[in-house]
């Protein structure tokens, strides 16, 4: 979203938390399996991210940041309020039928949770498959058209608000699926958003801005040190992380692998 329209989604961490709440809810009332729901969720988010922007999100683009950032943390408020007197403040998790578990060993003394190898798949070929569709589809080069100059695309005969819509769908299901793999990895709680959208802007800023891989390198980064941080001391984890983030910014401030463009 940032990439493509300049907007600074402060409701990233909240819609994240939505997103695990919906999976908690529409698991059960199907009947589906895990698969199955988030068959049906990340779609689903595509949806409510292409009418969010046309309906709300379009009206606060402007070269002024602000109205974007006032807009997005209303929306963060307006989600979490209303996950509070939906849910109340207890934390929910989504039941894996034992995924959560589960390893896959390697010899005696060495194994990998099956979980977390799915997630950081996921998280791979996601990322491969934005950078695809970046730099080899016609609606990358239409996201970057409209990024670069929005006048002179829409000249060419780009609806720079479809493209707009198509953008924010896409940035949603991606939310979905991360809101997903919360809740199956651990419990979700209305208050976890601004946690949430705080290790989502420093995986992105210890990438470098623009940079799909830049920000799976900046993550892999933050969350080894998170867990380096845990083992050394259970009060050092989330600290540990905070650290490196100040580090790099102070060392490298536009990142590990910066990009200037999407």
């Amino acid at each position: 979203m940032f990439g493509v329209m300049r907007l600074t989604n402060i409701a990233q961490g909240d819609l994240i938390v939505l997103g695990g709440f919906t999976a908690i809810v529409v698991a059960p009332m199907l009947g589906m399996s895990i698969l199955a729901t988030g068959a049906v969720l990340i779609p689903l988010a595509f949806v409510v991210g292409y009418l969010v922007q046309r309906g709300i999100l379009s009206r606060a683009l402007d070269k002024d940041p602000l109205p974007s950032l006032v807009v997005t943390f209303g929306l963060a408020i307006v989600i979490q309020n209303g996950l509070l007197e939906a849910f109340s403040a207890d934390p929910r998790s989504l039941a894996s039928g034992g995924l959560n578990i589960q390893s896959i060993h390697f010899g005696e003394q060495f194994a990998v949770g099956t979980l977390p190898l799915i997630i950081f798949a996921a998280a791979a070929l996601c990322t491969f498959g934005m950078q695809m569709l970046f730099d080899k589809t016609s609606l990358g080069r239409a996201f970057r058209a409209v990024s670069d100059d929005k006048e002179v695309a829409e000249l060419m005969g780009l609806n720079a608000r479809t493209i707009f819509a198509i953008a924010t769908g896409l940035a949603f299901s991606l939310i979905a699926l991360a809101g997903f793999f919360q809740s199956l990895r651990t419990t979700v709680s209305p208050a976890d958003g601004p946690q949430l959208l705080l290790f989502a802007f420093e995986s992105v800023i210890i990438g470098g801005m623009g940079s799909f891989w830049g920000t799976f390198v900046g993550a892999m980064v933050l969350g080894l040190t998170q867990q380096i941080g845990f083992k050394v001391d259970p009060a050092w984890g989330i600290w540990l992380g905070h650290l490196v983030f100040l580090v790099v910014l102070f060392v490298r401030p536009n990142g590990l692998f910066p990009k200037t463009k999407g």
